[in-house]
């Protein structure tokens, strides 16, 4: 608990029998617990894989989830919570992101020959941590024993060594086989390893834990070990995802025309898709993901979002059709919006000379902005401030938060109509044009990522929408707010976590 004289750091290691099983929402529930718990809590993944990335106010780029996790345990987010993120970029290669700024291009192979020189950056910035904080709550990634990959290992068991950290292994029984993923995990820990780990969590439970409870009594005889918790299979609680596994794609069914209609592109790199989670969480929205041409029909607004191989997606939609099904819709004066990598697509050209993101080094846009993009080596990571240079239809002189991650830089051409102001980058003045606009207003762009977070700008432009559809505008004075929602799903997800976790075996475990 935190003192004016800080004694001890105290650990835990949150594990799983493989990826997607719960282990940051499992982390993220446990910072918040501990925070009200009276504890000044910090999380920790060593090594994060994710399109999905967070800028910090120093600027430096890190996982959404730890990001996530921080807001949790009410932290300013800080890139020593994952000092190491793998953006995946296609042909087996991903952009490695060290302390918060890309450092290298790198294959799986290649990457696993500076093992020895992250792993020091992973220790100093754990004990870093441990210096300001009572206690770390550290993520595995994926499963820790995969055989082929342990000898390489900075982010399971070689991490839980270096933190002294008891483990906590977590596994999913909607998967099935749930048996088998918690034995077999422990048939394959060295024995040093498995006396590391002190319980389970078994999540996504479906059904009357009574009938379970043999099965509970049969992983206590064979392992030795309790079942600390078993968390019910939930569905009203929403954070942010960290990659787009869950992301559904399909159409707007007929029942859904009272609704306005936002149809996102699912790219193959797709990333901060987590942008659009305020305007699918409004009651008069229903936004969709689209795969197929088939399945674009006449949405009142079509977004092509963030990517991080933008030349290689803009090429896919093209084969896929999707390219021709997108320019068609601006004949019928359907409004676009492109973010980031969209924002470049929609422009008449990207060029790549240096190879940044792609083979090719020229790719023809949609050309429904005049501005061309180019690929530099210098990444652009920053917290913004800005304002609409216009203030009509749904813009106003009200000042706009997001953030920037991009490579590239968008130049306007004679003609293009700027959309933004930047004010304000990474907490210094500044005075920048931003994005880019038509002529009649109905296609724009931006690198302005969490543009939608703005919680006024969102209802007016969803109100400018149902205006066109014929729907009545929904006038309220105070918009849904995309921070109040948050500390409510944070809280909700703490209360229903601590109801079926045993908290008071989790203390004696860690030693608290």
């Amino acid at each position: 608990m935190t003192t004016d004289l800080k004694v001890k750091t105290y650990t835990l290691m949150i594990q799983g029998t493989g990826s997607h099983v719960g282990k940051s929402i499992i982390t993220a529930a446990l910072c918040r617990i501990f925070y009200e718990d009276g504890f000044n809590v910090c999380p920790f993944k060593a090594q994060n894989m994710s399109l999905n990335s967070f800028v910090t106010k120093d600027a430096g780029e890190m996982g959404r989830a730890q990001a996530v996790q921080a807001e949790a345990a009410k932290l300013e987010p800080s890139v020593d919570m994952n000092p190491i993120l793998l953006k995946p970029e296609g042909e087996n290669k991903s952009q490695v992101i060290v302390l918060g700024k890309p450092v290298a291009r790198l294959d799986s192979e290649k990457y696993y020959d500076h093992k020895t020189a992250l792993l020091k950056v992973v220790k100093e910035s754990f004990f870093r941590l441990k210096s300001k904080y009572d206690l770390i709550l550290i993520e595995g990634a994926g499963s820790p024993v995969e055989v082929n990959l342990k000898d390489k290992d900075i982010v399971n068991m070689k991490m839980a060594e270096i933190a002294d950290a008891p483990v906590f292994l977590v596994a999913d029984i909607d998967k099935g086989g749930v048996f088998a993923q918690i034995v077999g995990t422990m048939e394959l820990f060295t024995q040093r390893e498995r006396e590391r780990v002190k319980g389970f969590i078994i999540n996504k439970f479906r059904g009357d834990i009574n009938i379970f409870k043999p099965g509970i009594d049969f992983i206590k005889k064979r392992t030795k070990r309790e079942v600390l918790g078993v968390i019910p299979y939930f569905t009203h609680i929403f954070l942010d995802e960290e990659d787009s596994v869950g992301l559904k794609s399909g159409m707007n069914p007929l029942s859904k025309q009272d609704k306005v209609d936002i149809a996102v592109i699912k790219l193959p790199h797709i990333s901060n898709f987590t942008d659009f989670d305020p305007l699918a969480r409004e009651d008069d929205v229903f936004l969709h993901y689209i795969s197929r041409p088939e399945e674009l029909g006449t949405p009142d607004l079509v977004i092509i979002p963030g990517s991080k191989n933008t030349i290689y997606d803009l090429e896919y939609l093209k084969k896929d059709g999707l390219f021709p099904a997108i320019k068609h819709l601006v004949d019928q004066e359907i409004m676009i919006i492109g973010i980031c990598g969209g924002f470049q697509m929609l422009g008449k050209e990207i060029k790549d000379p240096l190879h940044i993101e792609s083979k090719s080094i020229f790719e023809e846009g949609f050309g429904l902005l005049n501005t061309v993009s180019t690929f530099e080596s210098i990444k652009a990571t920053h917290q913004v401030k800005a304002r609409a240079i216009r203030n009509e239809f749904y813009f106003s002189n009200e000042t706009l938060s997001g953030y920037e991650i991009h490579m590239g830089r968008t130049h306007l051409l004679d003609g293009a109509i700027p959309l933004f102001t930047i004010f304000e980058r990474s907490g210094e003045r500044i005075e920048l044009e931003e994005g880019a606009i038509s002529k009649d207003r109905r296609i724009w762009g931006t690198y302005m990522h969490g543009i939608f977070d703005n919680n006024s700008f969102r209802r007016r432009l969803i109100n400018y929408l149902r205006k066109k559809k014929n729907l009545n505008p929904i006038n309220t004075n105070i918009p849904y707010s995309v921070a109040e929602y948050k500390e409510k799903q944070y809280a909700k997800l703490a209360e229903l976590i601590r109801a079926n976790i045993d908290m008071k075996q989790i203390y004696s475990i860690i030693g608290i």
